[in-house]
């Protein structure tokens, strides 16, 4: 999923790298918070993120893969140890700012797949992060935009 954002690559990277920021615009991320000493993003910094969908609550352990400042920032997802996901974003510069390209991949064994469709409510996993996906690009955009004015 890809959005242009009315700010340079540097300053939407700043936001994105900041996990602690991420619960303000994930639809499903509720907070984040570094763990391990780490207090920024680098690659192997950990962190820890609370999730929520309705009334169902989980935490997942992430571990930065990519932090370049200005163009990529990715992290691995796991859950009790178990390879989750990956997510990426990937900035690059475009007329009066950046795209931004959210990206995630699903790492989740083919059993606990089929076991969180009645656990977790969603037939297509895609589909959903697509969905949430746009709601992150969009109050990510405005986030930077209001603090550029």
């Amino acid at each position: 999923m890809t959005r242009t954002v009315e700010a340079p690559a540097e300053v939407v990277y700043a936001l994105v790298s900041d996990v602690t920021r991420m619960g303000e615009w994930s639809p499903e991320t509720a907070s984040c918070r570094w763990v391990d000493g780490a207090r920024s993003a680098g690659v192997g910094a950990r962190f820890r993120g609370s999730n929520r969908r309705g009334p169902l609550q989980w935490t997942t352990t992430c571990t930065v893969t990519a932090a370049d400042p200005g163009r990529r920032f990715a992290f691995t997802v796991t859950w009790a140890g178990v390879p989750i996901s990956d997510w990426a974003y990937d900035l690059a510069p475009a007329a009066g700012g950046c795209t931004v390209t959210e990206s995630w991949s699903d790492r989740r064994p083919a059993a606990m797949r089929l076991a969180s469709v009645p656990v977790m409510g969603i037939a297509d996993r895609a589909g959903h992060n697509r969905r949430g996906m746009e709601v992150t690009l969009t109050a990510l955009a405005l986030a930077v935009e209001a603090a550029g004015r």
